[in-house]
């Protein structure tokens, strides 16, 4: 099976390295996705950009294809699905749903300079970090890669509702199954209403690919078989 990886805020590509080995020892094909103006310094960069992104990378897969959207880019991998509702086999959102239609992407965070530059560790602190050391910190850190302002402030527009028919599997990595699945029941996440909707516990910090990038791949191939 080819899976997308599609990793969030401050992230390029190689996030996913330790994930990928894995996942094609499990005889999968990982595609990590590079976001325009996450990696490439187009500072110009925006929400249309990385969509079409990865777009092309589901249009360039051997359908059927799963896309994983980690963090804020549950939203990319849903508006994949809605871009190619016969071709996305299921869609994985880690630590993350979709942004409702109309709603900015990711406006979670002041944008200065014309980029959303990652916050430091006090907005995360707790569940979504304690899995992770010093070092591993440090290096996120160093490597976090301000998301331009057209990515984090684009409007989110949804077009085909037969990705609705697209199945959903919520990874619910530092919140529980049961707190997403109220999230969605209770109206917080209209996207995931009208979906079918599988969860699935992972015990990890709010970047998995980090601090637990061989549990992922393994709950991963258990989703997309």
């Amino acid at each position: 099976m080819e899976i997308v990886l599609v990793g969030g805020l401050w992230l390029d590509a190689s996030a996913w390295d330790a994930v990928v080995g894995p996942l094609e020892a499990q005889g999968h094909r990982p595609v990590p996705v590079a976001l325009p103006g996450q990696g490439d310094g187009d500072a110009a960069a925006t929400l249309d950009d990385q969509v079409a992104a990865v777009v092309r990378a589901v249009d360039g897969a051997e359908a059927p294809v799963w896309v994983v959207g980690h963090s804020a880019a549950a939203t990319l991998a849903w508006l994949a699905a809605d871009a190619r509702p016969d071709r996305v086999a299921g869609v994985a959102l880690i630590g993350g749903v979709p942004t409702a239609d109309g709603e900015r992407y990711a406006e979670f965070f002041p944008v200065r300079d014309g980029a959303m530059a990652f916050p430091g560790w006090e907005p995360f602190e707790g569940p979504d970090s304690d899995d992770l050391d010093d070092d591993a910190r440090a290096a996120f850190e160093r490597d976090a890669i301000p998301v331009p302002e057209g990515v984090a402030h684009g409007l989110v527009r949804y077009t085909d509702e037969r990705r609705y028919d697209v199945p959903v599997v919520v990874v619910c990595p530092e919140f529980s199954p049961e707190q997403a699945r109220a999230w969605v029941d209770g109206g917080d996440v209209p996207e995931l209403q009208r979906a079918t909707v599988t969860y699935v516990d992972l015990d990890s910090g709010h970047w998995p690919m980090v601090s637990a990038p061989a549990e992922l791949a393994r709950v991963l191939a258990q989703v997309v078989g």
